[in-house]
């Protein structure tokens, strides 16, 4: 048996919205990453020696892939760009978490990392994997499937029956539009985090068509991902002020757009990478 995450309520400038509880499942592997690798988890120890990905160090997939390669005896290795000193020396976050838990790095020139990654499904053999950035791959279908049922079991209780909408936030698009795809019945909302409305687009049709029921919230400003901005704490802080905390990468652009661009009762499905806040936060620290 997987485990079911609840649905609490919160209020946000006078609206109600509904958070399903993702980010309770598992200290490394929760919210969005847990449905998405869901099929990898529930995947036999014998059909894998070696898992290869690639990615930024503050990457909560990263995380979760190593999680599930500790917990498997799989070898896992992380393609990334240089890293900063400041991260190498930290003893938080999700990259060191990632080394403690038996992450091997190996770290690429920035000018040459794009056509490195590119070659790296190039010989690999039958044992290793190589999942894509963000885990942006057809088996995340499978986890997001689980969540629908989750959600349509859920959403017969009579306190639910009004609701009419879900929203998730976007890096690769994966979450949302497997969601969408699999729960036809609701619209699902998401927002662009990393690049623009139309870089979403392409990383959804990559995977997929898009279908209808699947609404891209454009933001009223363009934001660079992990970048510092005073509205994104100020989100973060309202939001945990009214009894939850959320992420600081992808969340709060999310809460923007619903509050922005939405009017009915939302379930918002809660992402995880609550391990990632240490750091952040620090970093808003030392720009106060």
């Amino acid at each position: 048996m997987h485990p079911i995450s609840p649905i609490s309520k919160i209020n946000i400038d006078g609206r109600e919205f509904f958070i399903k509880r993702d980010e309770t499942i598992d200290p490394y592997l929760s919210g969005n990453k847990y449905r998405k690798l869901y099929t990898l988890l529930q995947t036999p120890k014998e059909n894998f020696t070696t898992i290869i990905s690639y990615g930024g160090t503050q990457s909560n997939a990263m995380l979760a892939l190593a999680a599930i390669c500790k917990s498997k005896a799989w070898e896992f290795i992380y393609y990334t760009k240089k890293i900063s000193p400041i991260i190498k020396a930290q003893e938080y976050g999700n990259y060191y978490e990632s080394c403690s838990l038996g992450m091997q790095t190996i770290e690429i020139e920035y000018d040459l990392y794009k056509e490195y990654i590119s070659g790296l499904r190039l010989g690999l053999d039958e044992k290793t994997l190589l999942i894509d950035q963000g885990g942006a791959d057809v088996m995340a279908k499978e986890g997001l499937r689980v969540l629908a049922d989750e959600l349509r079991e859920q959403f017969k209780d009579e306190k639910f029956l009004g609701i009419k909408a879900v929203a998730t936030p976007s890096g690769t698009g994966t979450t949302a539009l497997y969601l969408a795809l699999t729960l036809p019945e609701y619209i699902v909302y998401t927002t662009p985090c990393i690049g623009s409305v139309t870089y979403l687009r392409e990383q959804m049709q990559a995977l997929h068509s898009i279908p209808k029921n699947l609404i891209i919230l454009e933001p009223k400003r363009k934001y660079h991902f992990a970048k510092l901005y005073d509205e994104f704490f100020e989100m973060y802080k309202k939001v945990k002020e009214a009894g939850v905390e959320f992420d600081l990468l992808y969340a709060p652009s999310m809460w923007l757009s619903l509050l922005e661009n939405t009017k009915e009762s939302v379930v918002y499905i809660h992402s995880g990478g609550l391990s990632g806040n240490r750091s952040m936060l620090a970093r808003y620290k030392r720009k106060r």
